[in-house]
Order: structure tokens, then C-alpha cells, then sequence
């Protein structure tokens, strides 16, 4: 039997190893993927830190990486749509019975040499964009767009803030200015990721702890605050201030993960403005991988500036500890067979 290498997480000791173990085989509606590049994500980190957990692994170890791009190795039985050598990039899940399984997290992903996929859980990837940025669309830029377009429902205009502008964050800031969001709020602690938001097209980026962040925020606004604020940081704190400039049937949309509590200081405040706190995972729309190739292939969207750094799958850990300790200031880091 084949063998490949594969980045594996051990969850109940929560180690990653890089092992040697037998290359799938494509079953019925399955498709065989080479891995060309698969991105590293704090999801990643956090699955190794014990901050996530999968929630349908059903075996104690599983394959990392659910951003990942390749060409079509082998096809299974009744699949007519795909063809060896093919481009592809693959979605970041797949739905099972009613349920969404994540790649990487809830079966094998894609920190491997070859990957299996659902032949209906891919996409074609243009000639023109390479595998490096290919492989981070699915949940780099996915997620915020999913978040943007269907939890935050966003119309052009509006004032936004986007609290966080690391990996996904400062893709959401992209995403709305193309989509016509007025003004654009950037909010974090780093003077590197301010200097990021503003490049990516903030109207304005501020430190968290500016103890003016609340009258700029009003003054930039016209004095109505926020109708849509993003916290890709996880952190409560940025959700309450996020909270403090909203306005009026505002709504807060928690995309960065935490397993700490989620407060609202002045309830009644809260209710008399009508605001809503929505939560956001991933993207579940279809539509969205296909939507987003399409503008980066003409030139509407640019993420090449996304990619901090590639590395060979032997290096796996030494890319999860410069994201874990923000060595660079890294957005995407990628792993290459």
C-alpha cells in the first residue's frame, strides 16, 4: 500500500506529529486530491492548545489543515466531474447527515501529501491564481465574507468596525471596502496590524486601549456609531467595547472563537437600542468559494499579499509556533508537501 506523510494531531495528549501513514483511497463520490499548499490557521493553534476540541472526530488522532488547494489525483466510482490534473481548491467542510463536518478538525485535512474530498465539496482553481493563495480562500476569506454577506448582512455605506486584523480580519477589511462599507473602523492593539488595516483600506485604525476610541468612533460616524461591528479577536473585552459604539439596531457579529463567557454590562441599554449579537462559524454558503475565486480572477480582489511565508508539511510545528508567538506578524502561513 502507498504511504504519505501527514501532520497529525494526537487530541487526547494534543501533540502533533509528522507520521508516515497509508494515502486514501477514493470511495464511491470521492475525489483524491494532491496537496499543492495548505494554509496554517489559529484554529490550527487552538486545536493544538487544547482551546478547541472536534466535536464528530470519531478516532483519537486526526490530519490538520482545512485550507487547501492541489490537482485531482485519483477519482472514485461515480464521479464524473472531476479529471485527474485538474486545479482544485477545497471547501473547508462537508455536510454529513444534517451536521457540518470541518476538514482537519472533524476528519482529515489537508496537512498532508494527498487529501480526500467529497466530489462536491471542491472547486475549480483559475490557472491564474496560485496554489499558495488558492489554499487560504476557504476559511481565510470565506469566513469573513460569509460573515459579512450573510450573518452581518452589511450594505454598502453603512459604518462598520472590524476588532482584530490578523489573519481574517484584515481580509474583512478588504472585503468591505469592496463592497462599499462607510467608513471603515479598524480596532486593534498591534501598530503593525493598524498599519495593515489601514493598507487594506480602513478610513481609520485605532489602538484598543485609546481611551478616545469611543468619541473618534462617534466623530468618524457622524455621531450615529457603528451598524456593524466584527470581532475576529475572540476576547470579551473587544466585544464589550465593540458593544459601546454601536448604533441603534446595531448588531455585533462574534467571528473570532473563545470559550469565555460572553457578558453584556448594560442590558437595558442593549434592549432599548434593539442591537443583536449574532454569531458567525465559517461559511456554510456554497456560492462563496466560486463567488470569491471569481473576483480575485478579475482583478477585483488581491490576497497575494496574504501569504507571510511557505514552508515544507516537515516544518508543520515550527509554522504553528511563529503564528502561535506572531513571528513576523504573519497573516497566512502555508505548509508545501
Amino acid at each position: 500500500m502507498d504511504r504519505m506523510l501527514a501532520a497529525r494531531l494526537h487530541v487526547p495528549t494534543r501533540s502533533l506529529r509528522l507520521e508516515e501513514v497509508p494515502r486514501p483511497q477514493p470511495g464511491p463520490g470521492q475525489v483524491l486530491v494532491k496537496v499543492e499548499a495548505a494554509g496554517v490557521c489559529l484554529s490550527d493553534v487552538h486545536l493544538i492548545d487544547g482551546t478547541l476540541t472536534p466535536l464528530f472526530l470519531r478516532e483519537e488522532s486526526v490530519t490538520l489543515g482545512h485550507e487547501v488547494s492541489g490537482t485531482v489525483a485519483e477519482t472514485g466510482e461515480g464521479v464524473s466531474a472531476w479529471t485527474p490534473g485538474q486545479r482544485v481548491v477545497l471547501y473547508a467542510g462537508e455536510t454529513r447527515d444534517g451536521a457540518t463536518y470541518t476538514r482537519g478538525v472533524d476528519y482529515d485535512g489537508g496537512w498532508a501529501e494527498y487529501a480526500l474530498s467529497a466530489a462536491d465539496a471542491l472547486t475549480l482553481l483559475p490557472d491564474t491564481i496560485p496554489f499558495e493563495q488558492g489554499a487560504i480562500i476557504p476559511d481565510a476569506v470565506s469566513t469573513p465574507w460569509g460573515a459579512i454577506t450573510a450573518t452581518g448582512d452589511v450594505r454598502p455605506a453603512e459604518a462598520v468596525g472590524v476588532w482584530g486584523v490578523g489573519g481574517l480580519g484584515v481580509h474583512a477589511v478588504q472585503l468591505l471596502r469592496a463592497m462599499g462599507a462607510c467608513p471603515i473602523v479598524a480596532v486593534d492593539p498591534s501598530r503593525v496590524a493598524r498599519e495593515r488595516a489601514l493598507a487594506a483600506g480602513a478610513d481609520l485604525a485605532l489602538d484598543s486601549a485609546d481611551t478616545d476610541l469611543r468619541d473618534r468612533v462617534r466623530a468618524v460616524t457622524t455621531g450615529l456609531g457603528l451598524a456593524a461591528a466584527f470581532d475576529f479577536a475572540g476576547v470579551p473585552a473587544v466585544r464589550e467595547q465593540a458593544l459601546s459604539v454601536l448604533a441603534p439596531k446595531g448588531r455585533l457579529v462574534l467571528v473570532g472563537l473563545t470559550d469565555k463567557p460572553l457578558t453584556v454590562t448594560d442590558g437595558t441599554r442593549f434592549s432599548y437600542l434593539q442591537q443583536r449579537i449574532l454569531g458567525h462559524y465559517g461559511s456554510d454558503m456554497p456560492a462563496a468559494l466560486p463567488q470569491l475565486l471569481r473576483l480575485i480572477q478579475g482583478g477585483r480582489l488581491d490576497f497575494s499579499a496574504s501569504v507571510s511565508g511557505v514552508l515544507p508539511l516537515a516544518e508543520a510545528a515550527e509554522a504553528v509556533q511563529r503564528l502561535e508567538r506572531k513571528e513576523g506578524d504573519p497573516v497566512r502561513l502555508v505548509l508545501r508537501p
